[in-house]
């Protein structure tokens, strides 16, 4: 936003409210927010722009992270949100066939591929959809595993040995906020694990090939200074990502046994050892 002319404390203010992914939260600290006499709210996640709108603020909203904020009816479509709310979509579809191949890689002996969703995610449909099409036309054997709770997750992993060898992660705000856990029992029962994201790779996961969250916030500024110079977000269209990184972590790679290729190493943004 400074480099767009906006300074903290000079002709802007900046108020924080942090989720925490207890949905419990959100009607308190929206109205906290209100409260602030705020005049554009940032939301991150499906989750959280969701429990803006039921809150009904009437105000702009610019939403990062959201997966597919048409099925969600966040948006009426890309091109044209029609509506107070526009912002970045995370959605890449392609991006899913991209893991499976990079995870293939890493791992050429996996036959069944777990793909860990969160059971109220609209858009983890989408994605299993296509695991589901990639690895059939591999030969693999897909199996959609949904959790709901953090206690789930424990489970359900606990139920994996005999039925997958390798796990896909979903994006969403259950998944980020347990990725320590994730990484943890995935490595706990030696099953590769496919992230979305960095954020996983530096807890201890395997490899992520996803987005990148500090890019798709500073494209956020964009629109939060041009809506501040009277833009109408119903104008903007949703943008979809446009940089991707690709993360491997060594140390977990060496814990199962794998061997990364030379060749995915040279192609890889952030190797952790």
């Amino acid at each position: 936003m400074a480099a767009r002319g906006w300074v903290e404390g000079r002709n802007l203010t900046i108020v924080d409210r942090w989720v925490e992914n207890r949905t419990e939260r959100l009607p308190n600290l929206v109205a906290s927010t209100l409260a602030e006499r705020v005049d554009i709210l940032v939301t991150a996640g499906s989750v959280v722009t969701k429990g803006a709108l039921a809150a009904k603020v009437g105000l702009p909203i610019v939403f990062v992270g959201v997966g597919d904020p048409v099925a969600l009816a966040f948006v009426e479509s890309l091109a044209r949100p029609s509506r107070n709310l526009t912002g970045l979509s995370n959605i890449a579809v392609d991006l899913v066939s991209k893991r499976l191949q990079l995870l293939l890689e890493m791992a050429p002996t996996v036959k069944r591929i777990a793909m860990l969703t969160d059971a109220g995610d609209v858009t983890a449909q989408t994605y299993w959809r296509q695991i589901r099409d990639d690895t059939a036309k591999l030969g693999l054997t897909p199996l959609q595993v949904e959790v709901t709770t953090p206690e789930d997750i424990e489970r359900e992993f606990a139920r994996m040995p005999g039925r997958a060898d390798a796990v896909i992660v979903a994006f969403n705000a259950l998944m980020v906020a347990n990725r320590e856990k994730i990484a943890a029992l995935a490595l706990a029962n030696r099953l590769p694990t496919s992230c979305p994201i960095r954020d996983f790779v530096m807890a201890g996961g395997l490899q992520s090939l996803g987005s990148s969250l500090s890019n798709d916030f500073r494209r956020a500024a964009d629109f939060v200074d041009k809506i501040l110079r009277g833009a109408r977000p119903a104008d903007l269209p949703v943008e979809q990502p446009t940089v991707f990184e690709l993360a491997i972590n060594l140390k977990t790679a060496r814990s199962l046994g794998l061997t990364v290729p030379p060749t995915l190493l040279a192609r890889a943004d952030e190797v952790i050892e």
